[in-house]
């Protein structure tokens, strides 16, 4: 038996467009994932969240199911347009009234709530005016974070501003897979800027308004190993990979600076957004930092790019094989839990003492697996990959890593952005047909491991 730290806080996580639904009621502005998924050919089947897991109705339910896995912590994301529709000032209490009965529910049954205050779901009314690509965007998250902390910081603690902004800036800006659905390379070199800037902007105004809050980044990070280490086309885009997934949040925000190497490479492309101080204020103190980890990026040799889903090296002129080896998840993702150890003991060692608590933010994989004649889900691969992933995470402890917590991904089945309700993540087995909710073996498993503490 291997066992966690004392305090080691178990919990799940979720984002609001893809379980919430409710999408239309109690005066919700419209969100870029309303208009990207309502667009025909953008997600799969036209699949939308209009409904998704119904969680805006259904959420004492799904809280005495985290309470009944013994959950301590539930990672959820507020819904931008649920509390204003617009993105201005103009506010919709019965959104504040949902949240409201959401977190006391929580509370009540013992769970710490980790509030992420934008999961991808900008308000339609600012993309109208530039969204992510205009600096106003930035005060507005602002502002909007600081109504958050005025109004729940009384009972939330805990709050990350913006999940994973490289697919804010990749995915959505980059590739155009994800909302807003724009494909340029320079746009998303400069939405990824302005990331950096809405995060500590965010994180000064909630602590103007209560200094108890304990606010850190979320950030999904890979390595990215070269098959030949010694091959300088495989080092070099293995360097541009890792510099701008991880090293651009990384740097920015202990270092004050961005990767020489994308300055040198595509400096053209982002300089002109920074303004004076930006680098200053990217700086800004976090209390705790979140990584989001799921699976490392293969590089290896080849005359044309063969990226796995979502891969952005094509895009940076990079001409790689990055097709995954080995077994893969449902999302034809490779599994490579020591890059896990790898990712987290790199960061210790850079960093030392500025590195603060880390928790890990999200981690899980998706498999078909559905009830069988008797009603069991027995989703054994799942079962492994969590076990394999949480071994690491004490691999990294042994090692000296301050890891205080770790959230599944995700709680429920749910609506998987462009792919739709094809790709289930979830413990929880969803039948988006009645909403049924049915606990998978991995959610007994699971709840085993939090019942001991151990592996």
């Amino acid at each position: 038996m291997r066992n966690f730290p004392t305090n080691f806080l178990w919990g799940a996580a979720t984002a609001a467009y893809q379980v919430e639904g409710a999408a239309a009621e109690d005066g919700r502005g419209l969100s870029i994932w309303d208009t990207f998924s309502h667009t025909p050919g953008k997600t799969d089947n036209g699949d939308t969240g209009d409904v998704a897991c119904d969680m805006y109705h259904r959420y004492p339910t799904d809280v005495a199911l985290m309470k009944e896995l013994g959950l301590k912590g539930f990672r959820l994301s507020i819904s931008w347009s649920r509390l204003f529709p617009n993105g201005d000032e103009v506010r919709e209490e019965r959104g504040f009234a949902f949240y409201d009965n959401l977190i006391n529910t929580l509370l009540a049954n013992g769970i710490t709530p980790y509030i992420t205050l934008y999961h991808w779901d900008l308000p339609q009314a600012l993309e109208d005016k530039g969204g992510w690509r205009n600096r106003e965007t930035v005060a507005a998250f602002g502002r909007y974070a600081a109504a958050v902390a005025q109004h729940f910081g009384d009972r939330v603690k805990h709050y990350s501003p913006i999940n994973e902004p490289w697919c804010v800036a990749w995915l959505g800006h980059g590739l155009g897979v994800h909302a807003p659905g724009i494909a340029d390379r320079a746009t998303a070199f400069k939405v990824a800027h302005h990331t950096v800037i809405a995060h500590a902007t965010a994180v000064n105004a909630m602590r103007e308004v209560r200094s108890d809050l304990k606010l850190g980044p979320v950030l999904n990070q890979a390595n990215y190993p070269a098959d030949d280490p010694t091959d300088p086309v495989q080092s070099h885009a293995s360097d541009i990979l890792d510099a701008v997934q991880n090293r651009w949040w990384m740097d920015a925000i202990f270092h004050g600076k961005y990767p020489e190497i994308l300055v040198k490479e595509f400096g053209s492309e982002f300089l002109d957004v920074i303004m004076p101080g930006d680098m200053e204020l990217a700086q800004t103190k976090n209390d705790w930092l979140g990584i989001n980890y799921y699976f490392d990026t293969r590089v290896g040799a080849s005359d044309a790019a063969k990226p796995v889903q979502f891969d952005n090296s094509a895009l940076l002129g990079l001409t790689i094989d990055s097709t995954p080896v080995g077994e893969l998840t449902d999302m034809g993702w490779p599994i490579t839990p020591a890059g896990l150890t790898t990712m987290l003991t790199r960061w210790k060692h850079e960093l030392g003492d500025r590195l603060p608590q880390i928790f890990i933010t999200e981690n899980g994989c998706a498999y078909p697996d559905g009830p069988d004649a008797s009603g069991k889900i027995d989703d054994q691969r799942r079962i492994s990959y969590l076990d394999k992933h949480l071994n690491a995470i004490l691999d990294s402890i042994a090692a000296g890593v301050d890891v205080g917590g770790y959230f599944q991904w995700s709680l429920l089945d749910n609506f998987e952005w462009s792919l739709g309700y094809q790709k289930r993540f979830g413990i929880i087995h969803v039948n988006y047909e009645t909403q049924v909710r049915t606990p998978k073996e991995s959610a007994k498993w699971y709840a085993n491991v939090i019942a001991s503490n151990e592996l």
